[in-house]
């Protein structure tokens, strides 16, 4: 291998690994936030993808108090982590770590 074909795929391994979306667990939520309200904290980072607060359908949609954020990619996603965990929003103490891969 070239060295050229060496710093090429180094810099395109480079490029994959910053643009990979993070996902992003946030716990301890206001009943009362909205995902606009969570989307407009985080998106103080950087980019943010989706937002999504999880809701109990058998409660009249209520919030469940926690919920997902993804952030387009891992160098905002790990600063948002630094930055909100224990950050108080609507007068509770954010949780945020990197969400867990779920198994099915």
């Amino acid at each position: 291998m070239s060295l050229l074909n060496k710093e090429n795929r180094d810099l395109s391994l480079e490029f994959t690994m910053k643009r990979i979306n993070m996902n992003i667990y946030v716990g301890n939520l206001a009943y009362s936030l909205s995902e606009d309200e969570l989307r407009s904290e985080f998106a103080n980072y950087g980019e943010v993808v989706s937002v999504k607060i999880i809701v109990d359908r058998e409660n009249n949609n209520r919030s469940k108090g926690f919920g997902f954020v993804e952030m387009a990619d891992n160098e905002a996603g790990q600063k948002a982590i630094e930055e909100l965990n224990g950050k108080v929003v609507a007068g509770r103490n954010l949780r945020v770590n990197e969400a867990k891969p779920r198994n099915f």
